[in-house]
């Protein structure tokens, strides 16, 4: 296949029948909220151990949480790019993390990623808001990429060799890097091609994470081939360890049918083997993973067979039928960071398209002929050192100028070029991809205006690092003083975000909606600090100081109960909307706090009644045991069924 060939793209729209992300939650995540729920057991190299300790964060600040959303779906026309040749249809979504939404394989007719019409939001990513389905790209750190559902900064590039190539970038704030996927479909090629690009500005090392998760159909037939006789295994509950995926368990883990609850497989793929991963279906047909040398890891995850796993697919992706995902990833597992230098780039090429194995030897007992064959087959459909070959040409198109833009991302690349600027850090070439003005909005509008000099008024979005504290501290006002006991907060200095947060509260000035959050931050200091009833008087004061604010009464509420005083709970929810997204939860709560302050009856009541919460989180078993509270010897309903195991 010639890189000179061009394909045909087509700028157009998709419908899909689901419900909008909803308003930002405004509280600051300052918490030390993302534990590592991992341990590490036998079989594990220290290589693998040293980098899962390393580079873990607290939260995901400065992001705030997408969280309004509801299960209510709606038609929404969403714009849409179609690359499509004589054998692939590829369609991606710009305006949701840039997501490959379709990969059609026209000879066979078939899908080769999961996907759907109606793909329902959850509380699965690092900021909530997520959807099942497609092929989507993760950053930053353990977890669905804080840019899952925003919209990239996307662009057409016309290349001088002929290629047309889709552009989406963007700057990632927890790393402070920028990424971008440059994704082509040349003439015929039975394959699509993405190149990833991440560039840390930074005069210091980060920690870094990228994975490319992709959903493929699963059915009673399908199984999963890579390279590997052994893996690194988890099922959520147990420790990290050596398995043999054809052995798990008294089970053959590479057909996602057998597993009988949630569970990874991280193949433990030599250095000197290609780097692949395949599925095929009872045709041999399914999609195959390639990538150059730099994307080392390959994985499978399914979520089982059981009544949870169920659950959590119908939840997702209501009719659409069953689905695990194939992955690829800059580390062996998702356990990992690694280290980026200082200055450095790093680019690969990932390349994506039909298996087409012979079900005959892929589907046969002996997994190393099935290995063999794989490889021999994706060895023909996309040789090894042709792909590798690619590598170089697209690190030099990676600065290509666009031809034409699409679509904005977020004004922060421009805040950053701004704040690097001013402070003489280098910043990356913009060449191919432009960070434009047009892209700010009032949540990037008040941080420029700090950076040229002006009086700081408020802002309703967050920033961090040591550069923003500074020119906060020169700041006299309660807005500044806010802005800065966050900063110091959401990296775990309490004393001094206790000692910022007290004076917002005591000055007359400044506005309501942050006092109210000035109390919520001193609260859950006061509370990691085990000054509980402290912690919780503090929460109410938030509550009372702005009582229009659903996400504030709603985790003060989630608190007291954890906190024991359900009382005060039952309480606050006494003054809790009866409309909205967040109905659900409060729901719950309410029965929860009834249940632990004696009075289990009404609490059955309300579960009887019917209960959904549209927020809740991937593992939460809350609904489950609740009713296992309240309704002994009752088997639970399989719309509360959500445990992975």
């Amino acid at each position: 296949m010639a890189d000179t060939a061009t394909s045909n793209l087509a700028v157009t729209t998709i419908s899909l029948t689901m419900a909008d992300v909803g308003p930002l939650n405004p509280l600051p995540v300052v918490a030390a909220e993302l534990d590592q729920p991992y341990t590490v057991g036998e079989g594990v190299p220290e290589e693998l151990q040293a980098s899962a300790r390393y580079g873990v964060v607290p939260n995901v600040y400065p992001y705030l949480m997408q969280d309004g959303y509801s299960r209510e779906a709606a038609p929404r026309e969403l714009p849409a790019v179609v690359l499509e040749n004589s054998k692939l249809k590829v369609t991606v979504l710009p305006s949701l993390g840039g997501r490959i939404w379709e990969l059609l394989d026209k000879a066979t007719g078939k899908q080769l990623l999961h996907t759907h019409d109606a793909p329902q939001l959850a509380n699965i990513a690092l900021r909530k808001a997520w959807f099942a389905g497609g092929l989507e790209w993760n950053i930053g750190t353990r977890g669905h990429s804080p840019t899952s559902c925003d919209p990239l900064h996307t662009a057409i590039v016309h290349t001088p060799d002929g290629k047309h190539i889709l552009r989406m970038w963007e700057f990632e704030r927890l790393r402070e890097v920028v990424f971008q996927v440059d994704i082509w479909l040349p003439e015929d090629s039975p394959v699509v091609f993405a190149a990833v690009r991440i560039r840390n500005p930074n005069r210091h090392d980060v920690p870094m994470y990228w994975w490319s998760n992709a959903a493929i159909p699963e059915t009673d037939r399908t199984r999963v081939i890579a390279p590997a006789d052994e893996a690194f295994g988890s099922d959520y509950t147990t420790d990290i360890t050596r398995v043999r995926p054809t052995n798990h368990e008294g089970y053959d883990g590479t057909w996602p049918v057998n597993s009988p609850h949630a569970a990874d497989f991280f193949f433990d793929i030599d250095p000197s083997e290609r780097r692949w991963v395949v599925a095929a279906d009872h045709d041999g047909d399914g999609l195959a993973m390639l990538s150059t040398g730099l994307l080392r890891g390959k994985k499978l995850f399914v979520w089982g067979q059981g009544q949870g796993g169920k659950r959590w697919q119908e939840w997702l992706s209501p009719g659409a039928g069953p689905y695990a995902e194939i992955q690829a990833g800059l580390a062996q597992t998702q356990f990992e960071h690694l280290v980026m230098p200082a200055g450095a780039e790093w680019s690969w090429v990932e390349a994506y398209g039909n298996g087409h194995l012979d079900p005959d030897t892929s589907h046969g007992t002996d997994w190393d002929a099935a290995v063999t064959h794989a490889g021999d087959r994706l060895e023909q459909l996309l040789p090894h050192e042709e792909l590798e070959s690619m590598l170089s040409a697209a690190v030099t198109d990676a600065d290509a100028p666009p031809s034409k833009m699409l679509l904005k991302g977020s004004g922060w690349g421009v805040v950053e070029r701004a704040r690097r600027l001013a402070s003489g850090q280098s910043w990356v070439d913009e060449s191919g991809t432009p960070f434009v003005d047009e892209s700010l909005t009032e949540e990037q509008e008040p941080w420029l205006g700090l950076l040229h000099g002006q009086t700081f008024d408020g802002a309703p979005s967050f920033v961090s690092g040591a550069d923003w504290e500074t020119l906060l501290a020169g700041q006299d006002g309660p807005e500044a003083h806010f802005q800065l006991a966050t900063a110091k907060h959401a990296r775990q200095d309490l004393a001094g975000a206790k000692e910022l947060y007290g004076k917002v509260i005591s000055v007359g000035s400044g506005s309501p909606a942050n006092k109210a959050l000035a109390h919520r931050g001193l609260g859950l200091a006061l509370l990691a600090a085990g000054q509980d009833a402290e912690g919780l008087s503090e929460l109410r004061k938030g509550v009372e100081a702005d009582p229009a604010n659903t996400a504030l009464l709603t985790e003060a509420i989630t608190l007291s109960i954890r906190h024991g005083d359900p009382a005060m709970a039952l309480e606050l929810n006494d003054t809790a909307p009866k409309a909205g997204p967040g109905v659900g939860r409060l729901t719950f709560l309410r029965a929860l706090a009834l249940a632990r302050t004696g009075n289990a009856a009404a609490a059955a009541g309300i579960l009887r009644e019917g209960v959904e919460i549209p927020d809740l989180r991937e593992g939460e078993d809350a609904l489950a045991d609740l009713w296992e509270d309240v309704c002994p010897g009752e088997d639970v309903p399989a719309a509360y069924q959500f445990g992975m195991h």
